[in-house]
């Protein structure tokens, strides 16, 4: 199985500012990550090459900001690093560099002189670890040094540092090529070493406000100071071709970092294998996917989703299961992104018990009848229940497991019993004031569905009342309760919820269809009813159970096409709406009131395209006008955009709709990666109609 490859020659790198908004991303399955420009350029603090999970997925720390080379032939150094500064970057090491890929490991190919240096950054898989594997061609007669400079820091990926302020210095301890940078306050601790080939020169300093352009156009804290702790000092001898890498390891303290560093063999033999068996994970991914999708066709596009597919899926340490990060790099694992991405990422890649275990973490942590919202980074990894629609998505989640699966047997002992209590719950009332009212819909306060932005004195989207995608999971939410509960034989429930469910739908219809309008009204609540055009009414369009009939589904479909469609996605709000902001750019006021007025969302692709081939009864002719003009244009064009081999988290409004926000972000992958596979290819979950016919 051949790896996907994106490759960038010096049209693209000589291009600085173009080059710039270029990202790479590798991750280690622990919420931890390495991630920055092309160029090598870090324009976000979140940026670095060993970026840890302290807790995992959460509580992550930049150590390693970057190592940055210097050559020197002779009496001459050249640089090929490259830093910002405000008015400034300096030096300029990309003017050497030739050419860089991802295949799928980022690979950098410096010239000087004749003389050619490679440079690949990988992290082993579910460890706080990065490595990085140098191979230096010297053709000339003089012998040449290699010199490699880490740049370091210890703080959160929120945070910034200057030296000045801080009330902590870094403490470096130094035994041959092996270096232990912790700090006074036991923050962390990062172990840097190189191949034997080389040593360490303990010559310290820092290198002050390094300027992020990225959050500064975002109204962000975006100066920083790094910490030089020295060089790894290589020689290579006249017409010598040298291998040698640098390895970093971070812990929360130094025991736990020299626990982990002891745990790997060093020699340059070693780091290699380490290297191809990761490659080797990742072709097994593939593998997995092409034996789950048999006669499906692998082009490039197709192993880039599958792949970033696996980089959302992580472990939490609270729970010694999987979870899902949302997005990187500020993202920490989200209920409603989880349980949304949850088919795409593993159940069309054939990880069903990822699956499982993702299903487990977010059932853990249910709290009266409410599946967290998500595992703040900021407070700690603490779950925070500010949601109505993410528990209901877990009702989806177990219904498309089981159409995967057939498994009934693990939902009847592991699942059952909460969602019994998370109907209870609902129907007697909550958190956050959600509860059922007399018309058999779900009422809830402000800031709880997926539109949940907020500035500083306002809900930006409050859609308190009843919302209209959470009456349809609600519904759809009671039929996966009357179809489990004849599986299990649970004759009285059986007719509870189908009682429920066909109350629910006959008021769903009253309220929220507009005749006027021909779609469905986005919120009902005490103030009437909100006729705004929005997406959110295809999920009444697109569920397993939808809560509408075929004739108002095709409507409401068409409507959204026409006058909602933004090239790699739907947008929020319709041009010639008041309230809507077609940039999402500025400070976080301006970002957040544009976020979902006008900001086009690529999961949309998701419900949206279900929705529409199911209107067209999946035609062979339908689901090719589907793939050619829903899906290809993200496929083609936007996986070599902003975060190479990976998606966007959002679009612009306005055309030419450039990406925005986070660079990889999970349901962006896993919705059209899903729909992809089981409406356009129709490929069908295996046990679909079994279930379906329960």
């Amino acid at each position: 199985m051949e790896l996907p490859e994106i490759g960038l020659g010096q049209g693209v790198l000589s291009d600085v500012n173009e080059a710039l908004t270029k990202e790479w991303l590798v991750t280690n399955g622990l919420g931890g990550y390495a991630s920055s420009t092309v160029l090598g350029v870090n324009t976000r603090k979140y940026h670095g090459l060993l970026v840890a999970a302290f807790n995992p997925p959460v509580n992550r720390w930049v150590l390693l900001t970057k190592l940055d080379e210097n050559l020197q032939i002779k009496d001459e150094t050249y640089d090929l690093g490259a830093n910002e500064f405000r008015d400034v970057i300096h030096p300029k090491g990309y003017r050497f560099l030739s050419n860089f890929s991802v295949r799928p490991i980022p690979t950098w190919r410096y010239n000087v002189k004749g003389i050619s240096l490679q440079k690949t950054v990988f992290m082993p898989f579910m460890k706080n670890a990065t490595v990085v594997i140098y191979n230096v061609r010297n053709p000339l007669e003089e012998e040449v040094s290699v010199n490699i400079s880490p740049l370091v820091n210890s703080r959160h990926i929120y945070n910034t540092i200057n030296r000045n302020k801080i009330q902590w210095n870094f403490i470096q301890k130094c035994h041959g090529n092996v270096v232990t940078i912790g700090s006074s306050e036991p923050f962390s601790s990062l172990i840097l070493s190189s191949s034997n080939n080389g040593y360490f020169v303990n010559e310290s300093w820092w290198l002050e406000k390094i300027f992020f352009r990225v959050d500064a156009s975002r109204g962000e804290n975006s100066t920083d100071d790094y910490f030089r702790s020295g060089f790894f000092k290589f020689s290579v001898d006249p017409k010598e071709t040298k291998t040698f890498y640098v390895l970093a390891v971070a812990g929360k303290n130094e025991e736990e970092a020299q626990s982990l560093f002891s745990s790997f063999d060093r020699r340059i033999e070693d780091v290699d294998l380490l290297y191809r068996e990761e490659l080797t994970r990742r072709k097994g991914l593939l593998e997995q996917f092409r034996e789950h999708n048999t006669g499906l066709e692998l082009e490039d596009w197709l192993k880039w989703l599958v792949l970033a597919a696996d980089s959302f899926i992580v472990s939490r340490a609270s729970t010694g299961k999987k979870s899902v990060i949302a997005g990187y790099s500020w993202f920490d694992d989200w209920g409603r992104d989880s349980l949304i991405s949850l088919p795409g990422l593993t159940l069309v890649t054939g990880r069903f018990e990822d699956a499982k275990e993702i299903m487990l973490t977010f059932e853990h942590y249910c709290s009266k009848g409410v599946i967290p919202n998500r595992f703040s980074d900021k407070a700690g990894g603490i779950p925070l229940y500010n949601t109505v629609d993410a528990t209901l998505w877990f009702f989806n989640a177990i219904l498309q497991y089981l159409k995967y699966t057939g498994d009934f047997n693990f939902v009847q002992e592991n699942l059952w019993n909460t969602l019994n209590k998370i109907i209870e719950y609902h129907v007697q009332g909550t958190i956050f004031g959600i509860h059922l009212e007399e018309d058999h819909l779900i009422a809830h306060g402000p800031q709880l569905t997926w539109m949940d932005a907020t500035t500083i004195d306002r809900f930006v989207t409050p859609r308190n009342g009843k919302a209209v995608e959470i009456q349809a999971l609600w519904y759809n939410a009671l039929k996966i309760m009357e179809l489990l509960a004849k599986r299990f034989n649970q004759a009285d429930k059986i007719e509870t919820f189908s009682n429920m469910a066909e109350k629910a739908k006959e008021n769903f219809v009253e309220k929220f269809w507009s005749p006027k309008n021909g779609y469905l009204f986005d919120v009902v609540n005490k103030d009437g009813a909100d006729s705004t055009l929005r997406p959110n009414q295809l999920i009444a369009a697109s569920l397993d159970f939808p809560i509408l009939d075929r004739s108002k589904r095709e409507m409401v479909v068409e409507v959204v096409r026409k006058r909602l469609w933004g090239e790699y996605g739907l947008k929020t709000l319709h041009e010639t709406d008041p309230r809507y902001i077609g940039k999402y750019l500025g400070d976080w006021g301006n970002r957040d009131s544009a976020y979902h007025n006008g900001t086009v969302w690529t999961w949309l692709l998701g419900p949206f395209i279900t929705a529409f081939l199911k209107n067209k009864n999946h035609e062979e002719s339908w689901r090719q006008f589907a793939f050619k003009n829903f899906l290809r244009p993200l496929f083609k064009v936007q996986l070599s955009q902003a975060g190479l081999g990976t998606i966007s988290e959002i679009f612009d409004g306005d055309a030419p709709h450039p990406p925005r926000g986070c660079i990889a972000q999970a349901w962006s992958i896993a919705e059209p990666l899903r729909v992809y596979v089981e409406d356009v290819a129709l490929i069908r979950p295996h046990y679909e109609k079994e279930v379906m016919e329960t």
